[in-house]
């Protein structure tokens, strides 16, 4: 897209163009053209929901970031979300600039307001605030791009003044909800490692682009957060993992990788560059479709009746009303199990509360646990009225838990993970390690992670690994 967006009113102005990419038309088209032309064909077997590019100056990274804009020539994309870290400015939660338009020496693009509007509405996390957008680069600069590889389309920049989980996690909902179903390309702007020498950088961003190689969102924040390895823009990353996973992404491929030592020789102090792209494989999707867990042992109609117990004990309680007696006829319902109610809303986690012992008939256990997933959840916000019609319920009923002495025993999609040392205790069930697609080791070092331990702890002698399969259902499931 070339031409200038002539509607008046308040347009970003270019602030690097002339440092970080060429101020003259004629020359920047020449220079985009020139790092297209020198990526080689890749096929990409899916739908593409996200890339991650580099926002140094175009002579540094532009030829890495030309890896993954050269994916979008021919598409369709007519709505950009583009998301980057703040530089320069300290501010809590993430700017979204809705005004006009968005200038570069090649043109005015508009801005989606309504869309920009839709994400501010969504949490009060999220706002507009002028200093993040006025000088910051990391955006900026994925902009010409941008124009050369798609047609028309719109634009929603967005700065992270804050890039910890709870802010990617906030941003990357209120951008899922916004979007409805419309077609909308995200690009998570960030470097990687600062200032290290060649080996030292490039083993750093290993760390980072195997977390992204696996759509690890969860491990690559906490890696980040502990220090073992860098991204300036994290946040964005993480965040654009959360969103295109909610979007259906099952695949995410490295397509290039470069360090500012590799163009200018000098390997004392580099800056690490990556491209990479997220996308939906339907053939992958497909492959994965047996369910998370499978403990076979209640028919349809005991689950529709643990069901229909959560639902009511929830709507009772956000109602002040006294919950029914249940007429309960099944043998098995009186059993007692352990179980998790979990809560999602429009797709996203609204809440989950378990109890692992069954201590209980399974009836009264499944009524509690959703009451307590519901307003006890520590992490959330108690359920409102409102919210009742928009909640999936999924029940995992437990079946009990089994020591492990190898954890070879694991069996991926089937077992969930309980673990213990001293007074700590952690457990993940079955579809969370499904849901992330990771391998046993992470989905150890994860529960250690819960359990508030080192995460390899799972390898010490006094560590104590559970095991366990679950029966797992939901309205939408059934």
């Amino acid at each position: 897209m070339t031409e200038s967006y002539s509607e008046t009113g308040e347009i970003r102005e270019p602030a690097v163009a002339g440092s970080f990419y060429p101020n003259d038309p004629a020359v920047l088209k020449k220079q985009i053209r020139g790092f297209l032309d020198n990526v080689p064909e890749e096929n990409i077997e899916g739908k593409i929901i996200a890339l991650i590019s580099p926002h140094a100056g175009y002579m540094y990274s532009g030829q890495v970031a030309a890896f993954g804009y050269k994916l979008l020539e021919g598409s369709d994309f007519n709505k950009v979300i583009v998301i980057a870290p703040s530089h320069r400015v300290h501010f809590h939660g993430a700017s979204v600039y809705n005004k006009i338009g968005y200038k570069t020496p090649l043109g005015t693009i508009p801005v989606d307001r309504d869309l920009c509007n839709r994400i501010i509405a969504q949490n009060g996390m999220i706002s507009y605030y002028p200093e993040a957008h006025i000088q910051e680069h990391s955006l900026e600069v994925q902009v010409p791009f941008l124009q050369i590889v798609l047609k028309e389309f719109r634009l929603v920049p967005i700065v992270m003044g804050s890039q910890d989980f709870d802010t990617c996690r906030v941003l990357s909902e209120a951008i899922v909800k916004a979007i409805r179903d419309e077609t909308v390309l995200i690009v998570a702007s960030s470097d990687l490692s600062h200032f290290h020498r060649y080996d030292k950088a490039v083993s750093l961003d290993k760390i980072v682009l195997d977390h992204i190689d696996k759509l690890d969102a969860v491990g690559l924040e906490q890696d980040l957060k502990k220090g073992r390895c860098e991204a300036c823009g994290g946040g964005p990353i993480v965040t654009s993992m959360l969103i295109a996973e909610k979007l259906g992404a099952n695949k995410a491929k490295v397509l290039n990788y470069a360090n500012s030592g590799d163009i200018t020789g000098d390997k004392s102090g580099v800056v690490g560059y990556a491209a990479a792209v997220l996308y939906e494989n339907k053939e992958d999707a497909n492959k994965g479709t047996e369910r998370a867990g499978v403990a076979p042992g209640l028919t349809g109609d005991e689950k529709m009746t643990l069901l229909n117990i959560a639902k009511t004990a929830i709507e009772c309680r956000v109602k002040n009303q006294n919950l029914p007696k249940f007429d309960i006829r099944s043998d098995t319902l009186r059993e007692k199990r352990g179980a998790f109610v979990t809560l999602h809303k429009h797709g996203s986690l609204r809440g989950c509360i378990g109890n692992i012992h069954g201590n209980k008939p399974l009836y009264i256990t499944i009524e509690e646990m959703a009451i307590a997933s519901a307003f006890n959840d520590p992490r959330f916000k108690p359920v409102t009225e409102g919210e009742i019609n928009d909640l999936d319920i999924e029940i995992s009923v437990l079946t009990p838990l089994r020591k492990i002495d190898n954890v070879e025993d694991i069996q991926m999609g089937k077992h969930g993970i309980y673990i213990e040392k001293g007074y700590y205790s952690g457990l993940l069930l079955p579809q969370v390690a499904t849901e992330y697609r990771w391998d046993s080791t992470i989905f150890l070092e994860q529960t250690c992670n819960k359990a508030g331990l080192p995460k390899s702890a799972w390898k010490d002698k006094d560590t104590r690994i559970y095991i366990f399969s679950a029966d797992i259902f939901s309205e939408e499931k059934l």
